[in-house]
């Protein structure tokens, strides 16, 4: 069994929204084959909790907007460390890039295959770390203030 294509258009509209907030180390895979509760997860990382807590809103709002869909179960919230949200068909994993790399779960899942990603979801894997971003989450160019 594959992926669904309504996972993958989940995948890519959730990629997008933590693209739009500096995610980086974006990364999708098809757990359809392993998982029976899920067809796919999606992994980003972000370099601070308010960053994390950014990124899992602005997916929320985008998957809300777009897709009319909101997540049946949410958690992480309270630490800000390590968000998950659940959409049934997918589950995204929005993490602290200390806690990314103590978990591996790209480690984890690497047998399994990588979905296609948006382009500026694919960029996000060469985005370093410190990626400057606002209050908001949102990017600021290392000329502002």
């Amino acid at each position: 069994m594959t992926a669904t294509d309504r996972s993958q258009d989940l995948i890519n509209v959730a990629a997008q929204a933590a693209a739009e907030k500096l995610a980086h180390d974006i990364i999708a895979f098809d757990v359809s084959d392993v998982l029976s509760i899920t067809d796919a997860f999606l992994i980003a990382s972000a370099a601070n909790d308010r960053q994390v807590r950014a990124i899992a809103e602005e997916i929320e709002d985008k998957l809300r907007e777009e897709l009319d869909v909101k997540p049946v179960r949410r958690e992480g919230e309270r630490e800000g460390r390590w968000i998950l949200l659940d959409y049934l068909d997918i589950v995204v994993h929005v993490q602290h890039s200390e806690e990314r790399s103590f978990y591996s779960l790209d480690r984890l899942w690497k047998d399994c295959p990588e979905l296609p990603l948006p382009a500026d979801a694919l960029a996000t894997r060469n985005r370093p770390e410190g990626a400057r971003t606002d209050a908001a989450g949102n990017a600021v160019a290392e000329d502002e203030s």
